[in-house]
């Protein structure tokens, strides 16, 4: 199954990775000093929720269709403050990654978005021209991954969330992970991947785990849909972040039990999150 982000956008999945990245990405505006943000799988960056892609899947409905009309400070600050970001970026419309990333860094913050496929690498780079410190690179985001750590800031995420185009990617995600981790072993880690095979992102799991004396946190997410009646469609997916922040894993908790309920089925309750790791 491809996973390329315009017909997945603002699904269930995106929703829980993106609170993740927002959530990593004001822990490290706490301290002054300047940080990196590194995506190795950028994609367009900017989606039309209305165009052929989205509605072709229509999982935007299963996702932030279903948190329209959440308002108020009274949620987890990274589930606030990713709504607002997508509420801004107007109706219809929903940022990917690296314009989530974008808004959120500092005048003195960096953000390199890397995209492979140069139609989306060029709409990427329009989304991005209004923010002078974030760059667009056309390149395989595994082969430049390891040239680029240590950032010069030494401080910094790398977050992988490859299209899943090519049968071991598992393995390339591990691959590329291992590599980075020897270089820059401080760095944060976010990493996507689809749950197909619970025993396959057990193992990549547990891989990763097995690299490092680093934190490892697991963000799982399953909505509950019918194995045979939605075969062919995403269900479930997880996160792995290494080298959490401090306090990640009790806000996503908090932040889950907001979205469990909302991005569950009636016919089902709701969504399933677990969120286990290191505090």
């Amino acid at each position: 199954m491809n996973y390329r982000h315009a017909y997945h956008a603002g699904n269930f999945a995106d929703v829980v990775k993106h609170v993740a990245l927002v959530a990593i990405l004001l822990h490290l505006r706490k301290k002054d000093k300047a940080f990196r943000v590194i995506d190795t799988h950028a994609g367009a960056g900017l989606y039309d929720l209305g165009g052929d892609a989205a509605t072709r899947t229509g999982e935007a409905a299963e996702g932030i269709a279903k948190l329209s009309d959440l308002t108020g400070a009274s949620f987890p600050l990274a589930l606030s403050t990713y709504l607002d970001i997508v509420r801004n970026t107007g109706p219809g419309r929903y940022p990917g990654s690296p314009l989530i990333a974008a808004q959120l860094l500092r005048a003195t913050d960096k953000l390199m978005a890397i995209e492979k496929h140069p139609e989306e690498e060029g709409a990427l780079a329009s989304a991005l021209a209004p923010f002078k410190n974030a760059k667009a690179v056309a390149a395989d985001g595994y082969a430049r991954l390891a040239a680029l750590l240590p950032p010069p800031e030494r401080r910094g995420l790398v977050l992988i969330d490859p299209p899943f185009e090519a049968e071991d990617e598992f393995a390339m995600i591990a691959e590329a992970l291992a590599s980075a981790r020897k270089r820059f072993a401080t760095g944060v880690y976010l990493i996507w991947y689809p749950i197909k095979s619970q025993a396959a992102s057990d193992a990549l799991a547990g891989e990763i785990r097995a690299g490092g004396p680093q934190d490892v946190a697991r963000i799982t997410i399953d909505i509950g849909r019918d194995a045979k009646a939605d075969k062919d469609r995403l269900s479930a997916a997880g996160l792995l972040i290494v080298n959490p922040p401090f306090g990640f894993v009790e806000e996503m908790r908090a932040a889950a039990e907001v979205l469990a309920l909302r991005l569950g089925r009636p016919d089902r309750g709701p969504a399933r999150i677990a969120v286990t790791g290191p505090g």
